[in-house]
């Protein structure tokens, strides 16, 4: 095992002690609910958003244990979205992190429900943080609540939907810097916000928009040359859905360079804002680099 994949692994574990401590329910009558949840979070996923808000912290003097209610409740935001992205009103996919999508497993009404739940139980979790000072916490729920929302995530999602202004290179990025950019970043100055530093705010930013458009664009070149098998998820559903992605405008090779470019502009950042940075730089890598 690599060093980076020790250290996702050892995050792995963390959220997923930690979901499972964020995520009850008081009453087994609705106890389906909190099985869906975590149906849906824990033993999946990456968890890139919640490694990115950890490392910050770290990096501008902070200790992880005091941000892990924050990691938690972002990684929560993060499954809800895809709860509901696989939905068949959305983007009707059967799988997800190697096993049938939450409405495959629960049925639509839960799998809606389910989303709703992670989503405000993540506003909970992130609001009983007690060992950082309320003035960073209240700043930090700001920035999470932008980034899921109308001018963020969700935003992002109804330009997808509606394919708006897709078929231009500036509309595209706009879509990805929402969908997908908008949480990304918003881990990265979460980190930065709740250890105090924010006046390197804006370097965190520009690494975690340069690292969320690379890490958006080699998932368009995964929907094409990916190996199903190690997705997890069905790959050529953009084609299938006619849905231009970066590989179909500008093609596999220009997307390819365009990755190595944003990847160099993602370490830079990290080189001004100095410390030890070595594993974000390291983890831009890794994410530019990854097959599935």
């Amino acid at each position: 095992m690599s060093k980076i994949d020790g250290v996702m692994s050892y995050y792995a574990e963390l959220l997923n002690a930690e979901l499972n401590k964020a995520i009850i329910a008081d009453n087994n009558d609705y106890g389906i609910l909190a099985e869906a949840m975590k149906y849906s979070t824990i033993d999946g996923g990456k968890r890139i958003r919640p490694i990115l808000l950890l490392e910050f912290y770290k990096l501008f003097g902070g200790k992880s244990a005091e941000a892990v209610k924050f990691a938690t409740a972002l990684e929560m935001i993060h499954s809800y979205s895809l709860v509901h992205d696989d939905l068949p009103c959305m983007d009707n996919d059967d799988f997800r992190r190697g096993k049938p999508s939450c409405h495959k497993a629960y049925g639509e009404n839960i799998a809606v429900l389910t989303g709703d739940a992670l989503l405000t139980s993540a506003f909970e979790y992130a609001s009983s943080v007690t060992d950082i000072s309320p003035e960073r916490v209240i700043k930090a729920i700001n920035i999470l609540a932008s980034a899921a929302g109308i001018n963020g995530m969700v935003g992002g999602q109804v330009l997808d939907i509606l394919s708006i202004n897709l078929d231009t290179a500036e509309g595209l990025k706009k879509m990805y810097a929402l969908k997908t950019g908008a949480l990304l970043k918003s881990a990265a100055m979460i980190g930065c916000v709740l250890a105090g530093g924010d006046e390197k705010i804006e370097h965190c930013q520009r690494y975690a928009d340069a690292l969320g458009l690379a890490f958006q664009i080699v998932d368009d070149m995964l929907d094409v040359i990916g190996d199903e098998s190690k997705l997890g998820k069905p790959v050529g559903s953009d084609e299938k859905n006619d849905k231009l992605t970066f590989v179909s405008i500008f093609g596999m090779e220009k997307a390819k360079q365009t990755v190595i470019d944003l990847t160099v502009d993602a370490k830079n950042c990290i080189d001004e804002i100095g410390g030890n940075g070595e594993f974000l730089k390291d983890f831009a890598d890794y994410l530019a680099s990854r097959t599935f």
